[in-house]
């Protein structure tokens, strides 16, 4: 009885594991999008802002 109950867990464990990688799958495009979004948002507020490793060639455009 102990050995189905372990068994049992492991396959709830399991099914919810798959169930939480299907909806982020399902879902990436949006969840790409907000933190896209909340990057941005940050930059423009001076938080966690890193050059472009090619703002140092700008004056080779020119």
């Amino acid at each position: 009885m102990k050995t189905a109950r372990f068994v049992l867990k492991i396959i709830a464990l399991s099914l919810a594991f798959a169930a939480a990688v299907c909806g982020i799958i399902a879902y990436w495009d949006k969840l790409a999008d907000t933190l896209s979004g909340l990057k941005e948002k940050g930059r423009d507020h001076g938080i966690c802002y890193r050059p472009s490793e090619y703002d140092d060639y700008a004056d080779l455009d020119e």
